[in-house]
């Protein structure tokens, strides 16, 4: 909409003061244990930017009236919700938004999608599903929420908005802690703005009056406006600062997954297999199976045959299946780890797995395992591929070798039968001399439908590039190691 010709309601963001003009620089020897002078050359990770803090503007107001290229709408997974800031919206942007959203199917946790502002001052809505906050899921709900402005920024680069307006995501309804929320809206804005600076004019905060507070608070330490706030604030940024895009960091714990769970390290391997059994059945995937010291002393004296060793192993799956169906698995799915999308150049369902959204020193394997199943287990009846991308994991990443030998032989055999490619995008020599050492000698089958994909173009001489969902940093990172231009490769004959 033409600024000229909007309503007088609406707020021209380029008359509003920016965080740098609108509120002094307060010094923080209020606080206990105020900085010593001799810290000065002590830097903070958020160091004092004057191009980056010209761009903030926090504004005390509702986000429906500003005339920004987009402004924000924090919705629930159908775009339904009926929180102050949607209400607004709606109201102000016309019967025609409701239209368009039901074209949109929806949206899940930590996605970011885009309609036409209609009525407002702003060009767009960018509409997004804040996670649903439980203490005992905090580092699922961390991760979602940085997805939500993150996803938002990156949806802003992609169509070269000039300026965007947010409104507190965390909404109320969803029982986010406010400033541990303000502190994941901060730093990821401030980490997208140092990477794409130039791509972004303005960014503005628009918060209520019991909002305000917080945000005054905590900007000085993402967007000191001095070197001498700068200092000051170091103290008092938290532990978790992210990475260096703002993603939550939890330290790791460790999940351990042994031979033999509950024996002790030094146990004698000389007791014998009455005593290795006697600890069968007290871990979480053994419970699952059924009297295993009975079938493990008949497999061991060959009193199994092959059709009641198949019909065991069904029974076992069939477990898995009815807990994978009543268990609550929300907080796996808002990782986004594995999902559908189209179909390849034959034809066949294309699954997705983002190695990089698998947090596994940080989350239930267990839960994982029976989400694995319940998105897979309609999918593989029928002919399908699966799309790793291996695109800038680390540590926190890597799926322990027991984890997927276990996740192997749980799986019902039509998995295996179905699976006809197994495509590994952006491999590093120590994942492919993994996967080598795994197909190997701890599974079989799976080795000759394994193929390496360097490069996207790669990738879509298999599948369609419009048939696949890809993770804006995959193609960030594709983009800088192979260029954005660059000629086709000829099918590969792996491919």
């Amino acid at each position: 909409m033409d600024p000229l010709g909007a309503p007088s309601k609406f707020v021209d963001i380029d008359t509003l003061p920016g965080w740098t003009d609108v509120y002094e620089a307060k010094q923080l020897d209020s606080h206990p244990n105020p900085v010593e002078k001799a810290q000065v050359d002590v830097r903070s990770p958020f160091p004092y930017r004057k191009d980056i803090n010209e761009k903030i503007i926090l504004w005390k107001g509702d986000v429906a009236l500003l005339n920004c290229t987009a402004i924000v709408n924090t919705s629930n997974e159908s775009l339904t919700d009926k929180n102050p800031v949607s209400e607004s919206i709606f109201m102000h942007a016309g019967p025609d938004l409701r239209d368009e959203l039901q074209k949109l199917k929806g949206c899940r946790t930590g996605e970011a999608k885009l309609t036409k502002g209609f009525n407002l001052a702003a060009r767009f809505i960018i509409h997004t599903v804040g996670p649903k906050y439980k203490s005992r899921y905090r580092t699922a709900a961390e991760s979602s929420l940085y997805s939500c402005y993150r996803n938002v920024l990156q949806l802003a680069k992609e169509q070269a908005m000039c300026s965007v307006g947010f409104c507190v995501i965390n909404s109320l309804k969803r029982c986010y802690p406010l400033e541990d929320a303000t502190h994941i809206a901060l730093r990821t804005v401030r980490r997208f703005l140092e990477i794409h600076g130039e791509t972004l004019e303005k960014v503005v905060f628009a918060v209520s009056e019991l909002e305000e507070a917080t945000y005054q608070k905590l900007l000085p330490l993402y967007f000191p406006r001095s070197l001498e706030e700068e200092i000051q604030s170091l103290p008092y940024l938290p532990a978790d600062i992210g990475n260096a895009e703002g993603e939550p960091v939890v330290p790791e714990r460790q999940i351990r997954i042994t031979e033999k769970p509950g024996v002790p390290d030094d146990a004698s391997d000389e007791e014998g297999l009455e005593a290795d059994l006697s600890f069968i059945g007290s871990h979480a995937f053994a419970r699952m199976e059924g009297d295993v010291d009975k079938q493990r002393r008949l497999i061991l004296q060959g009193q199994l045959s092959e059709a009641a060793l198949q019909k065991q192993h069904q029974r076992n799956y069939n477990r898995w299946l009815c807990q994978a169906r009543a268990e609550d698995l929300s907080d796996i799915a808002s990782l986004k780890a594995l999902y559908q999308t189209g179909v390849d150049n034959f034809g066949r369902t294309v699954m997705v797995v983002v190695g990089r959204n698998i947090p596994v020193t940080l989350i239930d394997m267990e839960k994982a395992l029976l989400y694995f199943i319940h998105v897979m287990d309609h999918i593989a009846v029928k002919e399908y591929v699966l799309v790793y991308f291996h695109t800038l994991t680390n540590d926190y990443n890597q799926l322990d070798s027991n984890f997927l030998k276990k996740l192997y032989d749980v799986v019902d055999a039509k998995y295996k039968r179905n699976l006809k490619a197994l495509y590994f995008v952006h491999p590093t020599f120590r994942s492919k001399v993994s996967a080598w050492f795994f197909t190997t000698f701890t599974v079989s089958g799976l080795k000759d439908k394994i193929h390496y994909v360097e490069s996207l173009q790669q990738l879509f001489t298999a599948i369609p590039p419009e048939q696949i969902d890809l993770p804006p940093f995959v193609l960030e990172y594709d983009a800088r190691e192979n260029g954005p231009y660059y000629s086709s490769y000829p099918p590969s004959p792996d491919l």
